[in-house]
């Protein structure tokens, strides 16, 4: 299932990739004054991902530092050319655990199911960051409207998400009955 969403992703035009970044980014602003959130926890989008030019709507937000260990440790500041060929924030470090002190975490995903669960690329660093985020705070993952799916493949460790932006939907509360 990873190979042929992430040869989906490669096959989208730069056309098509930067309409879905415009929806998708419109979308993550109306979310921010629905919820009008203290602290955000964000991804920074790599390669095909979606969600490109986030950090523009999140100026304020914390960024993922990968560790050797693929922890994410999280720092704001602004985005540069880090040691593993990723943007990471400038800032200084916070911790691993600081992601717990975020009121709303929006993460990547391959795919994402109707009932929430989240199927990432496989490196675990997301699913252990987000055992450190406390029930109730919203989970929000960005993904291409081919990718919310009606299921996906979850493990017991894997956390769900409570919510989905796609360019076409906008956001979306999860879990969603299918149909």
């Amino acid at each position: 299932m990873r190979i042929t969403l992430l040869a989906a992703r490669k096959a989208a035009t730069p056309d098509a990739r930067s309409a879905a970044a415009g929806r998708i980014l419109a979308a993550v602003a109306e979310l921010l004054d629905t919820v009008r959130p203290q602290r955000i926890a964000s991804y920074v989008p790599v390669g095909s991902e979606p969600g490109r030019g986030l950090e523009k709507v999140l100026p304020a937000a914390m960024y993922p530092v990968l560790l050797p260990d693929r922890a994410l440790d999280w720092a704001g500041g602004d985005l540069v050319a880090g040691q593993m060929r990723l943007l990471e924030p400038s800032g200084p470090r916070l911790g691993t655990s600081a992601i717990a002190t975020a009121d709303l975490v929006i993460v990547p995903a391959l795919a994402v199911g109707l009932d929430g669960s989240r199927l990432g690329k496989g490196g675990g660093s997301y699913d252990r960051a987000l055992t450190r985020v406390p029930p109730g705070v919203p989970i929000v993952a960005i993904v291409y409207d081919n990718e919310l799916l009606p299921s996906v493949p979850a493990e017991p460790h894997d956390r769900p998400v409570t919510g989905v932006i796609t360019p076409s939907g906008g956001f979306e509360c999860l879990p969603r009955h299918p149909g």
